[in-house]
């Protein structure tokens, strides 16, 4: 077992590294080579290989979430855990293996429709687009071993023989359950079910997009090749490589550094600590994607710098759990790129929209812990010019990636995935052979870390796709606005409406999963009412960041409580004075769009 635990590490580390360095190569050999020598040629179909070791990554690393329980779910327990036990839970695992089965078999059929073919299709000299569609079905069906080994399930259980019947009745009269609606209904519940008993997300979304799509007589294999459109898609290469350069600096002292710069620059304000955490939280969020790499990896250093500081436990909890989701709206904030991805807009667009309201939530915030009184107990110190200037030279290199990153996608010499790949590159090198945080042995593990929560997402912006797709076909976007035209006739009463179902869709689902299922709904719905689609991009990442602190199952309510060891009626406690600052700023960012679009 060790031996094939190595071999998928070992596999995910090749294709990442080659997925770096494929855009990293064509940058350099254009911008940097080819003015010298001009008769070199650029690598073949390079931006297409790239989109498509996309796709190998999202399941490599996904198999290797599968092995080590961290496929994400909606449940804060794993669904394989021995201390689980009981009927429903049994349920729950045999619909996740049964699921991932169904999806190993439709991938399959993908695969040999274009094997078919008379003339296959190349996505580079001597490369057949089926090769690299196989990693699909391979991929299921090393996740289905992965999670059946974990089920440890006697077949003659109760569960295990209700579920084998269940699949006998479903193949011998599969065309008469098509014809009741009671079967589409009990199969929804027990998707639901599933997922709040903690199956993996991707299971639940593809799964329904299974049942509904062979409700409608349509094979499979639909939503797998939706599944494959969207992670192909060209920008999308740039989650795993933003995620990778997240990570770098996450394993180094990098944190620490910032700190001392920022502490350095801004700890003679009162509440210069406070600005600090925010800082530092919305530079290490737009850069990683979410808020629970920013909570899990520097929630121990912020946390005990504002209590030595003097600030009370209750508003550090708050801060920190708050600060978590802060960098969303900053290039090149993750969430911003799948955005323009799903909506079909411009990204670079998307980005120099989200500045000034990211800038604008920080200030807030900022506004709010001078206000909030809790600073009487706070030392105050001078600001030192000397100390900010050794502090930002011992920093420089690290001071420059915001720059790189901007230069990058504003600057006209790179395409997206290329900064993206150069961003990795440059903070291997700073941390590794600079700074020597990072040890050339560690590089494999924390690659394989980074599949690992790449997988898990893009396995989840697959399954959601196939979910989508069927929506589109059946019109229901189009019915949703036929009854909004009918029932709502001011442009404000929409975007409340808005404003409270993107809260509701934040706390409930994971930002990826819900920009590929929500955005097809509203973006007809914004265009009806005359809302500016940068402008409703803005509104939603807002409101699904706000989302993440929302009672009761804000996602990184549960991300503190388990960061801090704390209970969550404490964790509601401190972050509630946070959540309605936050949320008068997203109310102000929804309905004054000259903060969106002044840059525009």
């Amino acid at each position: 077992m060790k031996i094939i635990n190595k071999i998928e590490n070992f596999v995910a580390c090749i294709i990442f590294i080659l997925l770096v360095l494929l855009p990293f190569s064509d940058l350099i050999i254009r911008e940097i080579i080819r003015p010298f020598f001009s008769g070199l040629a650029k690598i073949p179909a390079s931006q297409t290989l790239v989109s498509h070791l996309t796709l190998l990554i999202g399941f490599s690393g996904a198999v290797i979430a599968s092995r080590d329980n961290k496929l994400l779910s909606l449940s804060n327990t794993s669904l394989f855990n021995d201390k689980v036990s009981g009927f429903s839970r049994h349920v729950t695992k045999w619909v996740s293996v049964i699921t991932v089965l169904l999806l190993a078999i439709g991938s399959l059929d993908l695969v040999l429709i274009e094997l078919s073919f008379q003339y296959p299709v190349f996505i580079a000299p001597s490369l057949p687009r089926w090769i690299f569609q196989a990693a699909m079905p391979l991929g299921y069906f090393i996740i289905f071993i992965h999670i059946a080994g974990k089920m440890r399930c006697n077949i003659f259980s109760l569960s295990g023989l209700l579920t084998i019947l269940l699949i006998i009745i479903f193949l011998v009269s599969q065309d008469v359950l098509r014809e009741n609606g009671f079967i589409l209904t009990l199969g929804i519940i027990i998707f639901i079910f599933s997922v709040l008993n903690g199956a993996p997300i991707f299971t639940v979304l593809a799964g329904l997009g299974v049942l509904l799509f062979w409700f409608d007589y349509v094979p499979i294999s639909a939503v797998i090749a939706e599944a494959y459109r969207i992670v192909v898609s060209p920008h999308l290469a740039t989650i795993p490589l933003f995620t990778l350069a997240g990570y770098f600096l996450a394993e180094s002292r990098a944190s620490d550094r910032l700190v001392n710069v920022f502490k350095a620059l801004f700890g003679w304000l009162p509440g210069g600590t406070p600005v600090i955490v925010l800082l530092i939280c919305g530079f290490f969020t737009a850069l990683t994607g979410g808020s629970g790499v920013t909570i899990l990896a520097l929630g121990g250093l912020l946390f005990p710098m504002l209590i030595k500081d003097g600030y009370k436990k209750k508003f550090s909890l708050g801060l920190i759990t708050a600060s978590g989701s802060i960098g969303l709206l900053f290039p090149p904030s993750l969430p911003l790129i799948l955005y323009g991805v799903t909506a079909g807009i411009s990204i670079k667009s998307i980005f120099i929209a989200g500045i000034f309201p990211g800038i604008f939530l920080i200030i807030v915030l900022s506004l709010w812990t001078f206000y909030s009184g809790e600073l009487d107990k706070v030392e105050i110190k001078k600001f030192n010019l000397n100390e900010s200037i050794k502090a930002c030279w011992e920093t420089k290199w690290e001071l420059f990636i915001p720059f790189i990153v901007l230069y990058g996608i504003f600057g006209g010499h790179a395409k997206l995935v290329e900064t993206a790949a150069f961003t990795v590159v440059y903070i291997f090198l700073i941390e590794t052979f600079i700074y020597k945080d990072i040890n050339i042995k560690d590089i494999v593990n924390i690659i394989v870390s980074c599949a690992t929560l790449v997988g898990g997402v893009l396995i989840i912006i697959g399954a959601a796709m196939g979910l989508t797709s069927y929506m589109v076909d059946a019109q229901i976007p189009m019915k949703i606005l036929s009854v909004m035209k009918e029932l709502v006739s001011s442009k404000y009463v929409f975007l409340i409406l808005l404003n409270i179902f993107l809260l509701i869709i934040g706390c409930l689902m994971d930002i990826f999963s819900a920009i590929i299922i929500v955005v097809p709904l509203i973006a007809p719905l914004g265009l009806h009412y005359g809302v500016d689609p940068i402008h409703l991009a803005i509104i939603f990442i807002a409101n699904l960041e706000l989302g993440y602190l929302t009672p009761p199952v804000g996602m990184n309510l549960f991300l503190s409580a388990y960061r801090f060891d704390e209970k969550m009626p404490e964790i509601y406690k401190s972050t509630f004075p946070f959540f309605i600052v936050l949320l008068v700023a997203v109310l102000f960012i929804t309905y004054f769009p000259q903060l969106t679009l002044w840059l525009l």
